[in-house]
């Protein structure tokens, strides 16, 4: 199953997978943000407290009713009321090193995961008010 909804902020794409830690993903392609805010529905047994898998990259239209996703390898895993954790530097850094992103590229990525984090945790780790505070209010099935 696959769902696909289009807001002036961004897309959303809903799809079932075949993975053993979880049986659907929903996700919206925020361009404005440069990120990919995603949750997965686990299946019982694991389940880690995660509310938000937020992907730092470039995501926007790139023609009618088709859109680009470039992840930078930076991820934030944010939880309900504590600190949001930023994984995927080390990868990031050697994407840089093989010349898959340039300096600038990397740079603006790990400025970004970093406004992130802070502005989240500037909103008492609230992913939802951060948000808002952006303008953009996230609605999932």
């Amino acid at each position: 199953m696959e769902r696909i909804h289009a807001e002036p902020f961004g897309l959303y794409v809903e799809r079932t997978v075949d993975n053993p830690r979880y049986h659907y993903i929903e996700s919206w392609l925020l361009p404005e943000l440069t990120l990919r805010a995603t949750v997965y529905h686990l299946r019982p047994g694991h389940d880690r407290g995660q509310t938000y898998y937020l992907d730092i990259g470039e995501y926007g239209p790139c023609e009618a009713k088709k859109w680009r996703a470039e992840g930078h390898y930076l991820h934030v895993v944010a939880r309900p009321g504590r600190v949001p954790e930023l994984v995927g530097i080390d990868n990031l850094l050697t994407a840089h090193a093989a010349g898959y992103f340039d300096t600038a590229q990397t740079h603006k990525a790990i400025e970004r995961a970093a406004a992130v984090v802070d502005g989240i945790a500037g909103c008492d780790h609230d992913v939802d008010r951060w948000l808002a505070r952006q303008g953009i209010t996230l609605t999932w099935l």
